[in-house]
Protein backbone atom coordinates (compact mmCIF):
# COMPACT_ATOMS: atom_id res chain seq x y z
CA UNK A 1 0.00 0.00 0.00
CA UNK A 2 1.40 3.44 -0.71
CA UNK A 3 0.90 5.86 1.73
CA UNK A 4 0.95 10.23 0.13
CA UNK A 5 -0.20 13.09 1.50
CA UNK A 6 -2.74 14.67 -1.10
CA UNK A 7 -1.29 18.88 -1.15
CA UNK A 8 -4.42 20.94 -2.14
CA UNK A 9 -2.38 23.60 -3.24
CA UNK A 10 -1.37 20.99 -5.85
CA UNK A 11 -4.57 20.11 -6.83
CA UNK A 12 -5.91 23.35 -6.60
CA UNK A 13 -3.29 24.37 -9.91
CA UNK A 14 -3.91 21.37 -11.48
CA UNK A 15 -8.09 23.09 -12.76
CA UNK A 16 -9.21 26.67 -13.61
CA UNK A 17 -12.96 26.01 -13.76
CA UNK A 18 -15.33 27.61 -11.31
CA UNK A 19 -18.45 25.97 -9.71
CA UNK A 20 -16.73 22.43 -10.95
CA UNK A 21 -16.17 20.14 -8.02
CA UNK A 22 -12.61 17.98 -8.21
CA UNK A 23 -12.86 14.46 -6.06
CA UNK A 24 -9.16 14.55 -4.24
CA UNK A 25 -10.01 11.77 -1.41
CA UNK A 26 -12.71 9.30 -0.15
CA UNK A 27 -13.80 7.97 3.19
CA UNK A 28 -16.40 5.22 3.06
CA UNK A 29 -19.15 6.58 1.16
CA UNK A 30 -17.87 10.25 1.31
CA UNK A 31 -16.48 12.22 -0.65
CA UNK A 32 -13.70 14.90 -0.01
CA UNK A 33 -13.91 17.53 -3.30
CA UNK A 34 -12.00 20.94 -4.08
CA UNK A 35 -13.79 23.82 -6.22
CA UNK A 36 -12.90 27.30 -7.00
CA UNK A 37 -15.87 29.67 -6.97
CA UNK A 38 -16.41 32.91 -8.07
CA UNK A 39 -19.77 34.94 -8.54
CA UNK A 40 -23.28 33.80 -7.87
CA UNK A 41 -24.35 30.03 -7.87
CA UNK A 42 -28.16 29.07 -8.06
CA UNK A 43 -30.74 28.82 -5.21
CA UNK A 44 -30.48 24.90 -4.46
CA UNK A 45 -30.44 22.12 -1.72
CA UNK A 46 -30.06 18.60 -1.28
CA UNK A 47 -32.89 16.67 -0.04
CA UNK A 48 -31.08 13.79 1.59
CA UNK A 49 -27.92 15.42 2.87
CA UNK A 50 -26.15 17.64 4.70
CA UNK A 51 -23.47 19.76 2.80
CA UNK A 52 -19.66 20.87 4.79
CA UNK A 53 -18.22 23.98 3.33
CA UNK A 54 -14.49 24.82 4.32
CA UNK A 55 -12.86 28.04 2.84
CA UNK A 56 -9.34 27.62 1.97
CA UNK A 57 -8.88 30.98 -0.20
CA UNK A 58 -11.03 33.84 -0.17
CA UNK A 59 -14.75 34.53 1.41
CA UNK A 60 -17.36 32.69 0.55
CA UNK A 61 -21.42 34.01 1.57
CA UNK A 62 -23.84 31.30 1.63
CA UNK A 63 -27.27 32.56 1.67
CA UNK A 64 -30.46 30.91 3.33
CA UNK A 65 -33.71 32.23 2.65
CA UNK A 66 -33.75 33.53 6.23
CA UNK A 67 -29.93 34.51 6.79
CA UNK A 68 -26.85 34.83 5.26
CA UNK A 69 -23.60 33.11 6.48
CA UNK A 70 -20.12 34.45 5.61
CA UNK A 71 -16.79 32.38 5.51
CA UNK A 72 -13.33 33.39 5.45
CA UNK A 73 -10.16 31.71 4.96
CA UNK A 74 -9.81 28.36 7.97
CA UNK A 75 -13.53 28.49 8.50
CA UNK A 76 -16.51 26.03 7.72
CA UNK A 77 -20.36 25.56 7.73
CA UNK A 78 -22.07 22.72 7.39
CA UNK A 79 -25.07 23.57 5.49
CA UNK A 80 -28.30 20.94 6.99
CA UNK A 81 -30.16 18.80 4.58
CA UNK A 82 -33.36 20.26 3.03
CA UNK A 83 -32.17 23.93 3.75
CA UNK A 84 -32.31 25.81 0.46
CA UNK A 85 -29.02 27.69 -0.36
CA UNK A 86 -27.33 30.26 -2.58
CA UNK A 87 -23.15 30.57 -2.36
CA UNK A 88 -21.70 33.72 -3.73
CA UNK A 89 -18.66 35.42 -3.65
CA UNK A 90 -17.00 38.46 -5.33
CA UNK A 91 -13.19 37.27 -6.16
CA UNK A 92 -12.33 33.64 -6.39
CA UNK A 93 -12.42 31.24 -3.23
CA UNK A 94 -10.76 28.25 -2.92
CA UNK A 95 -13.06 25.54 -1.24
CA UNK A 96 -13.31 22.26 -0.08
CA UNK A 97 -16.83 20.37 0.39
CA UNK A 98 -17.42 17.21 1.90
CA UNK A 99 -20.36 15.01 1.19
CA UNK A 100 -21.70 11.72 -0.20
CA UNK A 101 -20.53 10.19 -3.41
CA UNK A 102 -22.99 10.89 -6.16
CA UNK A 103 -24.08 14.10 -4.94
CA UNK A 104 -24.74 16.63 -7.53
CA UNK A 105 -23.48 20.40 -7.35
CA UNK A 106 -27.36 21.93 -7.95
CA UNK A 107 -29.17 19.63 -5.98
CA UNK A 108 -32.39 18.60 -6.29
CA UNK A 109 -33.41 20.92 -9.04
CA UNK A 110 -33.30 20.32 -12.82
CA UNK A 111 -30.59 22.64 -13.82
CA UNK A 112 -28.32 20.19 -16.52
CA UNK A 113 -27.23 23.78 -18.12
CA UNK A 114 -24.84 24.39 -15.35
CA UNK A 115 -24.63 20.84 -13.40
CA UNK A 116 -20.67 19.44 -12.88
CA UNK A 117 -19.65 16.15 -14.18
CA UNK A 118 -19.88 14.67 -11.21
CA UNK A 119 -17.33 11.74 -9.82
CA UNK A 120 -14.36 14.05 -11.47
CA UNK A 121 -11.15 13.39 -9.77
CA UNK A 122 -7.96 15.10 -9.99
Amino acid sequence: MSYEAINLADKFSKFTDHWSPRVIAELNDYQFKLAKLQGDFIWHSHAVTDEAFIVIKGTLHIEMRDGTITLNKGEMHVVPKGVEHRPYCTDEVHLMLIEPRGVINTGDGDNSDITAENDVWV
